[in-house]
């Protein structure tokens, strides 16, 4: 059993003596007729003098976050979901009784006031509570007002006082619904039809990562929790929906860090007959339609950097990127032991399933280049060994028709003009399978159903994934993913520190 502090204690008292009150510590429903923000905003302009003769009323309620008690005549201010607003309260406006109740409550109670707006001599909107209500008795203190939550692990473990304390958690966490909201409108009016597709799969394709494993009893079989959404969106193609996308939870076994979470929100969208320009086009458009709308600026500071996502993004090959940095030309012919003999003057070690000119190419990208895409750049011309699910592209078939988006050095959407020749994809599949062979253990495995949907016939099709958390950190200018998540995936807390 947990010792209870001091002020716990305290707490507890004041609760039983609630009860003895015949006033239920945990109240009931309450309904209010305004919340802080409006209020504040709709007579901020009205002059002192002005209040005497408004008598608008109004119910508010929230969570005690002030208290300045002054003897018969007290201040405090309660928290709602839009913010704070000031309460003056006097034993002449609420009686002796309701006036002992209040000076009983501490800060965190949740409570109800009926009152008077007015205007103090400072300027600060305030309710004059002409009727005060207790509704729920908080049993611990909150953490103080100029200290908060500093330990930044107590804020993700505790996101509920985090959201009480942060202002800044609180806007973060508002902000994301009207992000996605944003997001479904704008692909909406676009002729796009959103869906839902299946969480659990036996077969772990779609995507380069390791997955969480776990078994179905009934039918005795081991199931994956999915790494991507991309193989059914791709069968709704075949089926006729040739507008789709969807907004999911994905799972991928990996580490955390700043831009990692093993639980993500992710969202993949296909258009049938569009292709590698039209995702570019459709992306820049989402994006500053995001900014504008939901944020009415389009100037972010993103990971250190200031980024500007208007007017047309940069758009360069991942060869011509890697020789615009080191001079390195890989787009001449090579055999693998002249790139593994380049990969060795340049410090890059190479493992035994990525002895192959496409992989190198890319070992030599994300060591030289990656981090150096600050402004929003479409990096596309990515080798075929590392785009398994990618058309070909018809003028050098060594490389795929992909896209990545980089902003600050980090991927944010990753797109295709997508594979729609069955016998390509199922020799892709193939060369998946060789490569776990030689121990690569986020490759592909063969989806044969695919292939046969495929057979049926895709149409010629884009389609683009794209990090929704990454995104979301981008406009609301957060370094970290844990901060767009409301509950990022934690350690396991001691017992003994509860």
């Amino acid at each position: 059993m947990r010792e209870l502090s001091e002020q716990e204690q305290v707490r507890r008292g004041k609760l039983q003596r609630l009860n003895e009150l015949g006033i239920d510590p945990f109240g009931h429903s309450f309904k209010r007729s305004g919340y802080a923000k409006e209020i504040k905003e709709k007579y901020q302009g009205i002059d002192h003098d002005e209040f005497e003769n408004i008598n608008d009323e109004y119910i508010v309620a929230g969570r005690i976050m002030f208290i300045r008690k002054m003897g018969k005549a007290s201040f405090f201010s309660i928290k709602d979901k839009t913010g704070l607003i000031q309460i003056y309260i006097s034993i002449n406006d609420v009686g002796e009784e309701c006036y002992d109740l209040f000076k009983s409550a501490d800060l965190g109670d949740i409570v109800g006031v009926r009152g008077k707006v007015m205007k103090t001599r400072t300027g600060e909107i305030t309710i004059k509570c002409l009727e005060y209500t207790h509704l729920v008795k908080a049993l611990r203190p909150l953490p103080e007002k100029y200290h908060g939550l500093t330990d930044k692990e107590e804020r993700y473990r505790r996101r509920y006082v985090d959201l009480i304390m942060n202002d800044d958690a609180r806007k973060v966490a508002f902000m994301r619904p009207k992000i996605i909201r944003c997001i479904q409108n704008f692909l909406d009016k676009k002729g796009f039809c959103e869906v839902e597709t299946p969480i659990l799969t036996t077969l772990l394709t779609g995507a380069s990562a390791r997955p969480f494993v776990t078994h179905h009893n009934t039918q005795d079989l081991d199931m994956y929790l999915r790494i991507a959404l991309e193989l059914n969106l791709k069968r709704l193609l075949v089926g006729g929906m040739e507008k789709v996308y969807e907004i999911g939870r994905t799972f991928r076994n990996e580490g955390m860090d700043p831009q990692h979470n093993p639980e993500f929100t992710m969202m993949e969208i296909y258009e049938a007959y569009s292709d590698l320009e039209g995702m570019m086009n459709l992306t820049e458009e989402m994006y500053q339609t995001i900014a504008k709308e939901v944020c009415g600026k389009t100037t972010f500071n993103y990971l250190g950097h200031e980024i500007n996502l208007d007017g047309k993004w940069k758009r360069i090959s991942m060869v011509d990127a890697i020789k615009e940095k080191i001079g390195v030309d890989f787009k001449k012919d090579m055999t693998v032991e002249e790139a593994l003999k380049l990969a060795s003057e340049h410090d890059i070690e190479v493992q035994e399933h990525e002895k192959t000119v496409g992989h190198i190419i890319n070992l030599f990208f994300e060591k030289y280049v990656e981090e150096t895409l600050i402004q929003p750049t479409f990096l596309y011309g990515h080798p075929i060994e590392i785009s398994p699910l990618t058309k070909k592209n018809p003028i050098d078939p060594r490389f795929v028709d992909r896209f990545e988006l980089f902003i600050s050095g980090h991927e944010c959407a990753n797109a295709y003009t997508e594979l729609n020749d069955p016998i390509d994809q199922l020799e892709r599949f193939e060369s998946q399978l060789k490569e776990k062979e030689l121990g690569n253990e986020e490759a592909n495995d063969i989806d044969m159903d695919f292939v046969e949907a495929l057979e049926y016939g895709m149409p010629p099709a884009g389609g683009i994934g794209y990090g929704i958390d990454r995104l979301i950190m981008l406009f609301t200018e957060q370094s970290s993913i844990r901060d767009v998540l409301l509950f990022p995936l934690m350690k396991p807390e001691n017992e003994d520190t509860n």
